[in-house]
Parts: structure tokens; sequence; C-alpha cells
């Protein structure tokens, strides 16, 4: 298990926009909302779509491929909230963003 492993830095993420970055082995979709910066799993729980490449509005993550939605700071389906994606803790420490799996 990874723990804590800078991935990237704030001033590289514009507020509301997305990145994709690598923990270990794990795909992560970095979401920022002003100031905040919120990590996902990079995977859409319906077909795998990759959400980096989705559309971020407010805290609603949009997957690229069926149009799935997603609370970037719970990881609830906006349909369904049963269905949820994993999300990870993130820290900013001296300009960088950091992730703990």
């Amino acid at each position: 298990m990874t723990e804590n492993e800078a991935v990237t830095r704030l001033d590289e993420i514009a507020p509301g926009s997305l990145a994709c970055v690598r923990v270990g082995e794990q795909e992560v979709a970095l979401a920022r909302v002003g100031d905040e910066v919120y990590a996902v799993d990079g995977h859409c729980i319906h077909l795998q779509g990759p959400l980096c490449e989705g559309r971020l509005d407010g805290y609603v993550l949009t997957c690229p491929w069926h149009g799935w939605q997603y609370d970037v700071r719970t990881g609830e389906n906006e349909f369904d909230r049963a269905i949820k994606l994993e999300t990870y803790p993130v820290t900013v420490e001296d300009g960088e963003v950091r992730v703990d799996l």
C-alpha cells in the first residue's frame, strides 16, 4: 500500500479541471474545485471509462463514455447513491498534492 505519495503540484491543476495521476499501480483522477483537490478512482464503475478525461462541473464528475456522474467529495453516483467510486484522502503540503491509498 502506498501512503501519502506526492503526485503533482497544485499549480499544475487549474481550478475546475481534472488531472490523471498514478499512485503505485493505481490510476487516480484528481479534481480541483477552487483550492480543494479531491481524488477518486480513475475509472468509472460502469464500463471502466477514463474519468480523468471526463467533465467536472462543480463537484460533479461526468464520465466521458456514458455520462455516469459522481460527486468527487464522496464518490457517490448522482443517480444511485448506493453506487460509490473509491475516494482517497488528499493533502497539499508546500504546493505538492499528496494522495493516500
